[in-house]
């Protein structure tokens, strides 16, 4: 099923609904023959990449509410652009993301503050295909354990069925006593090779 999440409007603006097909790129300076350049590290290309985006930025002006009034929880894989893949602009939608996009403790603290202090309604949860929590079981944190002699407090939430893990967050979200609204939570499954959301039953 497609997914299709409308643009917020504004005065002079028409509302629209889309889902892009998404593409990937490095922004890393490239050198003599295609190579990266190495002298500088990564974050600092990105440091001087903010000074070229500070210099054409105009204060929007926008308050720090929503204006879909939905949160989104995704993976935090580099190849999801969640902005372009669902049509959104900046300040539409909270983002909240980590490996695999899981429901965790954090998550629920995030969802809360966003529900209660900044208005929020509608929930979204988004895994998508080849994920890398699939290769991984809690084993890895046996393997932590014999590398720095602590073992990790946290569950590594590994999953073997993206549909099932998805249906697994809803139900967490749903279950939660701490949220406002759960009669609008929706969860998918991206497509990395499409682009494409495949909405989840949550039965």
């Amino acid at each position: 099923m497609t997914f299709f999440v409308p643009s917020h409007s504004r005065p002079g603006r028409h509302v629209t609904s889309n889902v892009v097909s998404m593409t990937t790129s490095a922004a890393a300076p490239i050198g003599s023959e295609g190579a990266i350049s190495t002298d500088n590290t990564v974050t600092d290309r990105l440091v001087s990449a903010n000074r070229h985006y500070a210099e054409a930025f105009t204060d929007p002006g926008m308050d720090a509410r929503p204006v879909l009034h939905v949160a989104v929880v995704a993976c935090m894989d580099a190849r999801l652009d969640l902005h372009k893949a669902l049509g959104l602009q900046l300040g539409d939608c909270h983002t909240i993301r980590n490996a695999g996009g899981v429901v965790t403790d954090d998550v629920i603290r995030s969802l809360t503050i966003s529900q209660r202090k900044l208005g929020t309604r509608s929930i979204v949860l988004i895994h998508h295909t080849g994920c890398g929590l699939e290769s991984l079981t809690e084993d890895f944190r046996t393997e932590l354990e014999m590398e720095v002699g602590q073992r990790p407090s946290w569950a590594v939430e590994s999953f073997r069925d993206a549909d099932q893990d998805v249906r697994q967050s809803m139900q967490r979200v749903r279950t939660s006593p701490f949220l406002l609204h759960t009669d609008d939570i929706r969860g998918f499954v991206f497509d990395v090779r499409t682009g494409l959301l495949r909405e989840v039953d949550p039965a």
